[in-house]
């Protein structure tokens, strides 16, 4: 069975997001960072070479497949900042409604700046995304 590729690394998430190019997106991923912390009581550890997550959970699949990945997260990329909310994000839709301007995936949120959402609405998004990780075998970051 394939293993995952998105691990834990030794890398520094704040050496990471300080090293960021473009001014709005490492302002906006410093926010995120205390937002995401402060939702969790985790620190922040990288996953792969791009995306910031706090906690770890283990997963399996009926297929038998299983793995870890971080309760909740985020990455920057090119034109948007990805949320990992560990959730189906579309069973949130009264929140979303309120959110302002985003995008999903199955269980991502695709923002283009902070600015662009309301702040109050995205904790309360993060923090259905950690009760729904914590639905599952979690434990804190570094184990």
């Amino acid at each position: 069975m394939a293993e995952n590729k998105t691990k834990p690394t030794g890398v520094s998430p704040t050496k990471f997001i300080n090293e960021l190019e473009d001014l709005q997106q490492r302002k906006d991923c410093k926010q995120l960072l205390k937002m995401m912390k402060a939702a969790t009581g985790e620190k922040a550890v990288m996953w792969g070479p791009s995306i910031v997550g706090f906690g770890s959970c283990h997963y399996k699949y009926a297929s038998g497949r299983e793995g870890d990945i971080m309760r909740v997260g985020f990455a920057p990329r090119k034109n948007q900042l990805s949320l990992y909310l560990s959730c189906d994000i579309q069973r949130s839709a009264d929140l979303l409604a309120q959110l302002g301007k985003y995008k999903t995936g199955k269980g991502c949120l695709y923002i283009k700046k902070l600015g662009d959402v309301d702040l109050d609405v995205l904790a309360q998004l993060i923090e259905r995304g950690i009760e729904e990780a914590g639905r599952v075998t979690c434990r804190p970051s570094g184990d």
